[in-house]
């Protein structure tokens, strides 16, 4: 969104630049004049989207400008800023078609939701009903990382949707490790830290955004925080995630918490990840009878093979036949690629987009998509057909 700002404090206006470049997409000031008379006279060569404009220290006699402001950018969003004893000027401002009004000195989350509402009336961004699916190991080393993360960017560069994984690994959760080199700024022990800022804007800016769709919540990195962390916090930023993102994805590895209990509580749906063999299995019963303890429906729990190979000695309905779940989809052994995707952080589809296990992802995000995107176009057509090159 192109933005023209109006003021003369330069403090202010630094301050808003960095908060408008914070927001993702990012608000980009465009242009600046110092004073109303000033944005009359060099208007600007591209009508701004949105015009801030700061009345802190507006002349009774300025107030004509005002509206003659708005007359010359019908098209635009206006923000004003003013100061609490101004409140004859703030009616003038808003029977000029002034709707958005914050009270200076300036709250950055006021700015955010405020901001957001902008962005959805000019069609920038929309409200969301984000669905939540949590990714599970039923044994360490079963692949849920790997899974939940290289299918988060799946979701967003085949599908396009606007994705958000929360690694909730505690200390030890490296998600961000499988799909980017980026170093995490923040984490979502910090975000907690901060919960009273929590709204979209905040909750983008703690991200590693790994591309334009898809963006990963490191874990905790330091263990002295975690007691910080309430599941009070997790029922906030999954309120927020629902409405910025599409799909909000958990990768809650194989421990049970307070935090990660009311994230599975919270869940559309629940993937163990389990392999091949006896120990998986085992332990993949033990995992799917808490879940039964818990109340969670069958329906909710839908079991992932990983490593999966045609012809070994169990089968997909011993699987079943085990743990008394269909198993949703099997992702199939491909050492070779999922091995060089992880050493160099770097997607599997991005990587080696033409490998059985890239392709399996594919199939697993028409699967959890079919019924909630109406495609006129397959997605693998999309994928590896003539469409491929943008991604």
């Amino acid at each position: 969104m192109k933005a023209l700002m109006i003021t003369k404090d330069t403090q202010l206006h630094a301050e808003l630049a960095a908060q408008g470049a914070a927001r993702m997409p990012p608000l980009r000031f465009a242009a600046s004049r110092a004073g109303l008379l000033d944005a009359l006279e060099r208007i600007v060569p591209e009508p701004p989207e949105l015009v801030v404009f700061d009345a802190s220290d507006i002349e009774p006699a300025e107030v004509e400008l005002m509206e003659r402001l708005v007359r010359l950018h019908p098209q635009a969003a206006f923000m004003l800023l003013i100061r609490e004893h101004q409140q004859d000027m703030l009616i003038r401002a808003m029977r000029a078609g002034m709707r958005e009004v914050l009270q200076l000195p300036l709250v950055h989350k006021a700015f955010h939701e405020t901001m957001d509402r902008i962005d959805i009336q000019a069609g920038v961004t929309q409200m969301r009903n984000g669905k939540v699916l949590a990714f599970s190991s039923c044994k360490g080393g079963s692949g849920a990382t790997f899974i939940s993360t290289n299918f988060g960017y799946a979701l967003a560069a085949v599908a396009q949707k606007k994705v958000l994984l929360m690694d909730l690994h505690g200390q030890f959760g490296d998600a961000t490790l499988y799909v980017s080199d980026q170093k995490p700024s923040m984490t979502l022990s910090d975000l907690c830290a901060q919960i009273s800022r929590m709204d979209g804007a905040f909750l983008a800016s703690c991200l590693v955004h790994v591309s334009s769709g898809f963006g990963v919540l490191a874990a905790a990195d330091d263990a002295g925080h975690t007691v910080d962390m309430k599941p009070e916090h997790m029922d906030s930023i999954l309120r927020v995630a629902r409405q910025h993102y599409d799909f909000v994805l958990l990768d809650v590895g194989r421990q049970i918490d307070a935090l990660s209990l009311r994230a599975l509580d919270s869940a559309d749906a629940i993937y163990p990840v389990l392999q091949m063999a006896l120990p998986d299995i085992r332990d993949g019963r033990r995992l799917l009878d808490i879940f039964r303890s818990l109340g969670y429906p069958p329906e909710r729990v839908r079991l992932i093979v990983n490593r999966y190979e045609k012809g070994g000695k169990l089968h997909l309905s011993d699987v079943e036949q085990a743990l008394g779940v269909n198993v949703v989809h099997a992702v199939p052994n491909d050492y070779v690629a999922v091995t060089d995707s992880v050493n160099q952080g770097i997607p599997v589809l991005r990587l080696s987009r033409t490998s059985a296990v890239a392709r399996s992802l594919v199939e697993l995000v028409e699967l959890v998509t079919a019924k909630r995107v109406a495609e006129s176009k397959g997605l693998f057509d999309r994928l590896f057909g003539r469409g491929d090159s943008d991604l």
